[in-house]
């Protein structure tokens, strides 16, 4: 029995030689094993595309559903803040136009205010002035009938001391008195 398995060690170390020489290079090379190693490729392409298929590529695009449906969402909302933001602008620019009427309308109304103020003033004003005038028209009357008396006097004191210097003689005070008020009134 030990010659027996010496024997097929023998056969089987001068087996593998024998296909050692005949084979030269990579065994992927060996074109008498590409049966073989077509089928373990056929048999890993299945395993892989079936793990890929069933495990892989549901999880991926579930995935990228759930990114474009993110996507699509945060578009959706940023539009209707877009849209929110072009209303609030537009409701700033009304309420700004609006409170720009109303102070134009506010200022209108003080100036009228003013104005009433004013006009009231004015003819506070006048009056008071018209009241000056006639008083200080009264008093200038007055003085000027004081002037008026004075120089009377004063031209009659004058012409009766002329009279006596030059016609002493005549001494009408009477005559003398009509000449001036006569004359006073040839003046005014």
């Amino acid at each position: 029995m030990a010659s027996e398995s010496t024997e097929v060690a023998h056969g089987a170390a001068e087996a593998g030689h024998a296909a050692a020489e005949h084979y030269v290079g990579m065994p992927q090379l060996n074109f008498d094993w590409y049966a073989n190693q077509i089928f373990w490729l056929a048999v890993t392409l299945v395993i892989i595309y079936l793990i890929l298929s069933r495990v892989a590529l549901p999880r991926i695009a579930s995935v990228l559903a759930e990114r474009h449906s993110a996507i699509a969402n945060d578009l959706e909302r940023a539009e209707a803040l877009k849209q929110k933001a072009v209303e609030a602008e537009e409701a700033y620019n009304k309420a700004l136009a609006d409170a720009r009427a109303e102070a134009g309308q506010i200022v209108a109304a003080a100036k009228q205010d003013i104005q009433k103020d004013l006009d009231v003033a004015i003819s506070h004003a006048d009056a008071e002035i018209a009241a000056k005038t006639v008083e200080s028209e009264g008093r200038i009357g007055d003085i000027r009938n004081s002037a008026m008396q004075a120089v009377e006097e004063v031209a009659l004191a004058t012409a009766t001391a002329i009279v006596r210097k030059l016609m002493p003689s005549i001494d009408d005070k009477k005559a003398v008195s009509a000449a001036v008020k006569a004359r006073m009134k040839g003046v005014n």
